[in-house]
């Protein structure tokens, strides 16, 4: 037996007992019994990425194509290069919007190229090609997606997901998608996306906030007949462990560049629809998706000047002082379990903007997935008018989710 496979063995071995799940045997240090026992609630997650041991089978010996970027982490190692290490023929990874490392600007395009630690070829899916071609797959076996999402129906990474999900049934091949736990996974809230205003912003019919993994929406896609012509994904979703919709799951890299801290990622479902008016939500500074500000605002709180930097080139209002509000404290409220979209700030400054023609934007109606949000803005309907128009289709919604499912569902 050579070095090599030696050290292949043992890197398996030591990744099956971190990451199998089973309850431990008494040749096992005391210290992994203790935490074994501990009562779910206090147990750390381990993300579907680590049970390495539940689906490394699956890929002995196939070609292998990758979905993935800067969040595919296995601890500090990237699974990418985790699987060349334990010589899985990883032929080909695919990319997101931002890019496999991360760094592009919301809406840049993003081009193909080659990894330049692995030599593997990159094939963007964003931009024209957001679905896998024929081309990209059928030399492929089988297929990973392993990328952490943010719970909310515009972060687009879930469509991306239902295109790799489409083309695998269109091309026969299986995909494995790794969970990762939902940082906004304790609530569901917002409107439901109708049909006249699909787009890559939002393709289901589900409210803003869904409350739902990868794994748990990639289910529900396939479930609810979503993908083209209602094809049907083989699927398997690898659990992450001791995870539950009650949890508050602290992301440990950054998702995308605007969303650099656990603020910004609570924030982010209620200061997203900002992208539809003329408002700054701080891209193009050090608080993104923490600050609301626009030159023309009279508010004397707080001030800000957008300029150009990594993952923010253009950022609207770029270089003009931007007068407005700081609202990074209010995210970590959001840990407290206060799961919502606050549309006080949203309602507060088209109130008081002078300038209300144009305030919305068509974005606007995609980002809301319905005109009905602009209408009761516009039409001095309160925060809690709004919030309860929402209720019937929430509550609809709440009960087809439920069967899609994989983890102990918040009360």
């Amino acid at each position: 037996m050579s070095l090599k496979q030696l050290t292949n063995i043992l890197i398996i071995s030591i990744l099956s007992i971190s990451c199998s799940g089973q309850e431990p045997q008494p040749v096992q240090s005391k210290k992994i019994e203790v935490i074994a026992t501990k009562p779910l609630k206090e147990r750390s997650i381990v993300v579907g990425a680590e049970r390495i041991n539940i689906y490394l089978k699956e890929l002995e010996g196939k070609k292998v194509g990758i979905v993935a970027n800067h969040t595919s982490m296995i601890k500090n190692t990237h699974l990418v290069d985790s699987l060349v290490n334990l010589n899985i023929n990883v032929v080909r990874v695919f990319s997101p919007e931002h890019g496999f490392r991360g760094n592009a600007d919301a809406g840049e395009k993003v081009n193909s190229n080659i990894d330049k630690k692995t030599g593997i070829s990159i094939i963007s899916l964003y931009g024209k090609n957001k679905k896998p071609t024929p081309e990209q797959i059928n030399d492929l076996d089988i297929l990973i997606f392993d990328i952490q999402d943010v719970g909310a129906r515009f972060y687009t990474y879930i469509s991306t997901m239902h295109y790799v999900m489409e083309a695998c049934a269109e091309n026969n091949k299986k995909l494995i998608i790794l969970d990762r736990p939902n940082p906004n996974g304790h609530y569901v809230d917002g409107p439901i996306l109708e049909d006249a205003h699909k787009s890559f912003v939002g393709m289901h019919p589900v409210p803003i906030v869904h409350g739902m993994t990868i794994g748990e929406y990639a289910k529900m896609i396939n479930g609810e007949g979503w993908l083209d012509k209602k094809v049907k994904c083989d699927l398997t979703v690898v659990k992450s462990e001791n995870y539950t919709h009650n949890k508050h799951y602290m992301l440990p890299i950054k998702p995308s560049p605007n969303l650099p801290n656990m603020s910004s990622i609570y924030l982010y479902p209620s200061l997203c629809l900002f992208e539809g008016t003329p408002i700054s939500v701080g891209r193009g500074t050090d608080k993104p998706f923490q600050v609301l500000g626009h030159p023309k605002m009279t508010s004397d709180r707080y001030s800000f000047t957008p300029k150009s930097m990594a993952g923010a080139k253009k950022p609207k209002l770029m270089g003009e002082k931007c007068n407005g509000y700081n609202l990074a404290f209010f995210g970590t409220e959001y840990m407290k379990g206060k799961g919502t979209i606050n549309l006080f700030w949203l309602i507060e400054i088209y109130t008081n903007f002078q300038e209300k023609e144009g305030f919305f934007t068509d974005m606007f109606t995609l980002l809301a997935g319905t005109e009905k949000l602009q209408q009761q803005i516009e039409t001095g309907k309160t925060e809690k008018e709004i919030h309860a128009s929402w209720q019937a289709g929430i509550t609809q919604f709440k009960q087809t989710r439920q069967q899609y499912l994989l983890y102990k569902d918040f009360e």
